[in-house]
């Protein structure tokens, strides 16, 4: 879509990215926390000092999002390519709140202090069993298998 913020972070993650499955489709839903804290230098004592740091949440959906639980933990430098997003909800005592969000379109480790070694996924399923088919073994390799076509496709 024209005229969305994208926007690019590079920090840590706060805590272990948390995984769960929507009830209607299955797809999986990713949120996880990244810390991004600038360094400044500081002529006066000609030393780095931390400046103020930038906490944002993110979330990462279906496939990518089950990769980025798969691989990424508390403490990893990681960096977000995504859409800034502002949503609404009502919390537990009925007062409205607006959260900005990040709603990543990609999601990778740092290079800068780590290394790292990119697996393939086996499947369309990031290698595990889709949790719409009961956790059954046996997930096929096309990506297409699940496709149901919509009424104005049939005709």
């Amino acid at each position: 879509m024209s005229g969305e913020t994208t926007l690019t972070i590079i920090g840590n993650l706060t805590a272990d990215p948390s995984i769960r499955f929507m009830n209607d489709t299955g797809h999986a839903v990713v949120n996880f926390t990244v810390a991004s804290t600038p360094r400044e230098f500081d002529a006066k004592s000609k030393q780095w000092k931390d400046g103020r740091a930038l906490f944002l949440r993110c979330t990462q959906w279906r496939e990518a999002g089950e990769h980025v639980a798969d691989s990424l933990s508390k403490g990893d430098r990681v960096i977000v390519v995504g859409k800034l997003s502002q949503r609404e909800y009502t919390d537990r005592d009925g007062v409205k709140r607006t959260v900005m969000e990040l709603v990543a379109d990609e999601v990778g480790t740092s290079l800068k202090y780590a290394v790292a070694r990119p697996v393939r996924s086996k499947n369309r399923n990031g290698g595990r069993p889709n949790p719409k088919d009961g956790n059954a073994p046996g997930v096929s390799d096309d990506p297409f298998s699940d496709f149901q076509p919509s009424a104005d496709e049939v005709a």
